[in-house]
């Protein structure tokens, strides 16, 4: 019924609220329940390692190269940190806690589960063709130009479009398979070189490195590349958005905003 004064409407014309143009939350799928599983996995394992890694380090902060390295050897290069034993001279007119005997047994625990972590990661990415879809990039998307605008980018703090954020971009994807390819298998060789028993078995891995204490050198170097990794990819997830990409790791499934047309 028309009301007089009223301009009535067709019963086709519809009136655009502001409510259908607002934007919406919507979930899309991100990460599969076995990269979910095995990234917390790992990242549990890794802050062990760390933390397990600096004690062993205290109890003899100078380095070597070659099979031999003792107190009464010159070393290659030493950390300027006091030690945790008395014989190990480092200039400092005190020693700090012994903490070396269950750092050991939870260094050595922590690297094992890495280890099996690891395999279960990499034979998935295999047979899922996980790698290849999300790590390995094409010649398409490889250019100076893009590897530039990845790099330069996070400089500038620029927060990644949806569209960035769901997936890897080139320097993402040629740093996660140089950790993945490089990193973590030379610091599990290093590691393994440094164990009598393993060279026992094995003596051609530690040879390969240099010696025992060449393996213990180069695992030190190979884990602060890794500490630093960490460090930039938590730096680029908080860039991105600290919650949602957290979310996104825990419940597979990253939110993105969605305009109504």
């Amino acid at each position: 019924m028309a009301i007089p004064g009223s301009v009535q409407l067709p019963a086709e014309t519809c009136v655009p609220s502001a409510v259908s143009t607002a934007p919406v939350t919507k979930l899309a799928p991100r990460h599969s329940a076995l990269v979910r599983v095995t990234h917390w996995i790992t990242t549990i394992c890794f802050f062990a390692l760390l933390l397990t890694g600096i004690e062993i380090l205290i109890s003899h902060p100078r380095f070597y190269w070659g099979e031999t390295g003792t107190v009464l050897t010159a070393p290659l290069f030493q950390l300027p940190i006091p030690s945790s034993r008395a014989t190990v001279p480092t200039g400092y007119g005190y020693v700090l806690p012994d903490q070396n005997g269950w750092s050991r047994a939870l260094h050595f625990e922590a690297a094992w589960i890495a280890v099996l972590t690891g395999l279960l990661y990499v034979v998935f990415g295999l047979l899922t063709g996980h790698f290849r879809k999300n790590l390995l990039t094409s010649n398409a998307d490889f250019s100076w130009r893009a590897l530039l605008t990845s790099f330069t980018k996070p400089l500038r703090l620029e927060r990644p479009s949806e569209a960035e954020a769901s997936s890897y971009n080139v320097l993402q994807r040629l740093t996660y398979l140089f950790v993945i390819v490089i990193l973590f298998p030379l610091v599990i060789w290093s590691g393994l070189a440094m164990s009598l028993a393993f060279a026992s078995a094995f003596p051609w891995s530690v040879t390969l490195l240099g010696g025992h204490q060449s393996a213990r050198t180069i695992h030190f170097f190979v884990s602060l590349a890794l500490a630093l990794f960490l460090f930039v990819h938590v730096a680029m997830v908080c860039l991105a958005g600290f919650w949602n990409r957290t979310g996104a790791m825990i419940t597979g499934r990253t939110a993105t905003r969605k305009e109504h047309a």
